[in-house]
């Protein structure tokens, strides 16, 4: 049972890693790395699930983009092939618009940090070999979450959605590796009950 709201509003667009005061390289997880895989994709360099993690196949990916532009090929994005980069492709932030639906479609109701929490139980799926390996197709994946299925993943996400979006993607996880939640108030999952509760946040009980 997770997700998120709609669509975007005027003050919510993603701005681009900033030139000259970032560097993104193998290791990293943050919402730069996102983008940063989004506008390699665009660009044909990038075939892979968007996932927020500067692993091989995104240095592989940076370097090929590097070699094709002149560039010093080392599989590092520093201020140079981010400025090249964000001159070839805009930065849109579909996922993390997506990210962002969720969590307000599912705990809109919750403290920030249940809100953080339900982030970090996507990207936990997305590193974890039972779920797909990107965000978006963790997200839609049939039959995971409540409010894709209801509908309120069509309602606007606020500010604070993004917010706890980002802090997710930035490695932020309430739950210490969590991959479901539900509320036991209104579940009715016999399974869902059954599996041991690492913590409660809110309303919400975290399970593995």
């Amino acid at each position: 049972m997770l997700l998120g709201a709609c669509a975007l509003t005027l003050g919510l667009t993603v701005a681009a890693p900033s030139v000259g005061a970032q560097k993104l390289e193998q290791g990293v997880r943050s919402e730069h790395v996102l983008q940063l895989q989004e506008q390699l994709s665009d660009l044909g360099y990038f075939d892979a699930g968007l996932t927020g993690y500067y692993g091989t196949i995104t240095k592989g990916a940076v370097r090929k983009f590097q070699q094709a532009q002149g560039l010093s090929a080392d599989g590092v994005a520093g201020p140079a092939t981010l400025n090249r980069l964000n001159k070839k492709a805009k930065a849109e932030g579909e996922t993390l618009r997506q990210l962002a639906k969720l969590i307000h479609g599912e705990a809109r109701g919750e403290s920030f940090e249940g809100q953080v929490a339900v982030g970090a139980v996507v990207l936990n799926r997305v590193h974890s070999s039972a779920f797909p390996s990107s965000i978006s197709k963790v997200i839609f994946q049939k039959g995971q979450f409540t409010a894709v299925d209801d509908g309120q993943f069509n309602t606007k996400p606020t500010q604070t959605s993004y917010r706890a979006a980002r802090k997710a993607l930035n490695g932020a996880d309430p739950t210490n590796g969590a991959l479901y939640y539900y509320n036991p108030k209104i579940a009715t999952s016999v399974w869902s009950k059954s599996r041991p509760t690492l913590l409660t946040i809110g309303q919400h009980d975290f399970t593995r």
